[in-house]
């Protein structure tokens, strides 16, 4: 089985968001609250151990692990079930327990101490983020403003201009140069914050990979050591009496059901937040935009489509006329429409038109209801080649009926 990994499934698709980070995050600190909670038990069994009985049993059920997901936390329920069920123990068995102890807080201290340099690493990559970004977004506004300024100062200078007054033209000329300058300065600028901004989201992106692997790395580490801990508190106990190893036996055999990588497997299925990391801000020019308010030449057969799913009409809302029929399904999509498919030649005839229709591209034609119109070609897409008052364009053919 394919191992998950922390770097392919904790990204977030919002620039300025961290939610995968943060899981991870959490995740590190419900490990270490994991292992504080294996280090009181395993204390407080050493103490019980002096005092047999009933404390043994109310240590056993105080003892946490509730943050624990998937087979490890189930061995560790049977561990306490276990616990809970031996009476008896040698008090030699807590000098034993204590020494397993320390070797799990100094575990977890050599991990906190990883844990927080990279932590420290990757909020000064996040801050550094975000100040770009604010920058870059700033710098953005900027420059659309002093486009704006600029289109008005050179609007302003055309008028100017034709009223035939000297000093004024002048003037205006002036500042419409002054105002376009300034547009290009800031235009500059924001391509440059563009391109930091860039560079510091790669920057970001390798160190939150690297982070990803550190953790995932841990997290595998406290797994193994807090499993390996269990299983060798347990052989103590065993070796106590044929007993107790009885029933420890059980809680063994529940912690080789203890899988690393089922663990990890089944911590990323259920809180993972992404797989892609966000996408690149890139430049966007404020006179391209402004052109692409226009329907583009490209779409035309999109939109053509899209206008007979809604059966399209120019008096949509102000005539009674009936609903254009909507393309054939197949197979449970739309007909598919290929705009390069050979058109089937036809010999001109005449076809009177049933619903009204809007041109939504340069290559349609605009008719009405009542109209004749003269198909030149009908096309397997639905799209008919007509002509009306020496006018051809595409039409769609379910608006038309054969005279």
């Amino acid at each position: 089985m394919t191992q998950l990994q922390f770097k392919d499934a904790f990204w977030c698709k919002e620039f300025t968001f961290h939610t995968g980070y943060e899981v991870l995050v959490q995740r590190l600190l419900e490990g270490k609250k994991m292992c504080k909670d294996v280090e009181d038990l395993l204390k407080q069994r050493a103490q019980a151990e002096e005092r047999y009985g009933k404390e043994l049993v109310q240590i056993a059920r105080k003892a946490g692990g509730h943050t624990e997901i998937n087979t490890l936390k189930e061995a560790f329920e049977m561990l306490k079930q276990q616990i809970e069920s031996v009476g008896n123990s040698h008090i030699q068995l807590a000098v034993m327990l204590k020494e397993e102890l320390k070797g799990i807080e100094e575990f977890r201290e050599r991990q906190k101490e990883q844990r927080k340099k990279y932590e420290s690493a990757m909020e000064r990559m996040q801050k550094s983020k975000l100040s770009h970004y604010k920058k870059t977004m700033e710098s953005k506004r900027s420059y659309e403003q002093r486009c704006r300024e600029a289109d008005e100062a050179e609007q302003s200078f055309e008028r100017t201009s034709a009223t035939g007054n000297p000093k004024q033209t002048e003037k205006s000329q002036n500042k419409a140069k002054q105002c376009r300058d300034a547009a290009n300065e800031a235009e500059n600028v924001y391509k440059q914050n563009i391109e930091q901004l860039d560079k510091v989201r790669t920057e970001w992106e390798q160190e939150h990979i690297k982070t990803c692997e550190v953790f995932q790395l841990q997290e595998c580490d406290r797994i193994t050591i807090l499993r390996n801990s269990l299983w060798v508190h347990c052989n103590q106990l065993s070796l106590q009496c044929v007993k107790d190893d009885e029933m420890y036996e059980e809680v063994r055999a529940s912690l080789e059901n203890c899988v690393v990588e089922s663990d990890i497997d089944y911590f990323i299925k259920t809180k993972m937040t992404g797989t892609q990391p966000p996408d690149a801000i890139g430049y966007e020019s404020y006179y391209s935009r402004e052109r692409s308010n226009s329907p583009s030449p490209a779409c035309g057969m999109i939109k053509r489509f899209s206008g007979l799913l809604h059966g399209s009409s120019k008096n949509n809302t102000e005539t009674a006329t009936p609903p254009a029929p909507p393309l054939e399904r197949t197979e449970g999509v739309y007909a598919s429409i290929f705009v390069n498919e050979k058109a089937e030649i036809t010999s001109s005839q005449d076809y009177r038109v049933l619903y009204d229709y809007t041109a939504q591209n340069v290559d349609e034609l605009d008719i009405s209801e009542g109209d004749t119109v003269v198909v030149i070609a009908e096309n397997d897409d639905g799209w008919w080649t007509a002509e009306r008052n020496g006018q051809r364009g595409f039409v769609p053919g379910s608006y038309l009926e054969k005279l």
